[in-house]
């Protein structure tokens, strides 16, 4: 029986960074669900550098359908978490269920892939990341210094289950290393 992965997002989700781990994931035959606050279609954004611009800039990407709400999670039925970045991660790490369901990967030692801005939801649960070392998009390093973790500044890092990537250009890496912890 194939593993079962769980894909936590909202609106305003990189697109790169939840289409490529979901089709990646089908591919090697795993059962995917996209969980999000409430079941519907999810408005990705991609994010991108333009010259002459201090920081990158959004734009509404392609639509996904999220399989369920975070309410409706038994994160014990999943063998992995994948956390992409983009906006999402600012808001859906204050539902009230987002911290339960992080919370259980870490726990439980199961593979987790983190990516950009996820980051931002270990700041609502600091006590996984205590001492534990990671990477994120740089303006995340304020939060995962607070969290009580080491930022690293590369584009890879893992540390135990956990996989973390700087952004979207990374996932390649990113998804291998969580795709060889799912099958170990």
């Amino acid at each position: 029986m194939g593993k079962n992965v769980l894909i936590i997002a909202g609106d305003a989700v990189e697109a790169l960074e939840i289409f490529y781990p979901y089709y990646r994931c089908l591919e090697a035959g795993y059962n995917v669900t996209i969980a999000a606050p409430s079941v519907k279609k999810l408005q990705t954004v991609l994010h991108d550098f333009v010259e002459g611009v201090d920081t990158y800039i959004e734009r509404p990407a392609y639509g996904l359908e999220a399989h369920s709400a975070f309410a409706d999670i038994d994160p014990s039925t999943f063998d992995g978490l994948i956390i992409p970045g983009g906006r999402a991660p600012e808001y859906i790490r204050l539902n009230e269920h987002v911290p339960a369901i992080v919370s259980h990967f870490f726990e439980a030692n199961k593979p987790i892939a983190a990516v950009c801005h996820a980051a931002q939801i270990f700041a609502t649960i600091p006590e996984v990341l205590k001492g534990r070392e990671l990477t994120a998009y740089i303006a995340c390093k304020p939060e995962v210094q607070v969290a009580g973790a080491t930022y690293i500044e590369a584009n890879l890092h893992t540390d135990g289950n956990l996989v973390s990537g700087h952004a979207w250009p990374d996932l390649p890496g990113v998804m291998r290393e969580f795709i060889e912890k799912l099958q170990a």
